[in-house]
């Protein structure tokens, strides 16, 4: 059995520096940088950056086949003026608008960007998913199926 986390999200990119600039223009700052990979500490976590055909070589398996789009990654605010807020800062930093944040059909507030790379953003605001006082998740339980 493994255990249900998620400790790194490495994210193949065409241009290194470009990716770590839209990333630094978002106000992150990289925790390691060396050759090849650019390392953001998260909230108990690490989003790197990594060149995508070096990642391909990483995995053994052609870069044609690594794609991107299938998924996507996303941060969740406390109100609509946090997603608004964050939906500004990142089309100043360059990335591509896809759905403006807007009400939603499952009750909440959300938008997507996507990176110069293509990887996929969500921003949100989620009433029945509260967070704490550092931001963090956790999702409430369900009650049990009667």
């Amino acid at each position: 059995m493994t255990p249900q986390r998620i400790t790194l999200i490495t994210l193949g990119v065409d241009d290194l520096d470009r990716a770590r600039a839209f990333y630094e223009a978002l106000g992150w700052r990289p925790a390691e940088a060396e050759a090849g990979i650019v390392v953001f500490q998260l909230d108990g976590m690490a989003l790197g950056l990594f060149g995508r055909a070096a990642l391909a070589a990483d995995q053994g398996r052609p870069e044609a086949e690594l794609g991107t789009g299938a998924m996507t990654l996303a941060q969740n605010f406390p109100d609509r003026a946090g997603v608004n807020a964050a939906w500004e800062a990142a089309l100043s930093a360059g990335a591509r608008p896809m759905k403006p944040p807007q009400e939603v059909f499952w009750g909440g507030y959300s938008g997507y960007f996507a990176d110069p790379d293509g990887h996929v953003w969500e921003l949100a605001h989620n009433p029945f998913w509260p967070l704490d006082a550092k931001g963090r998740l956790t999702v409430p339980r369900s009650p049990p199926a009667s």
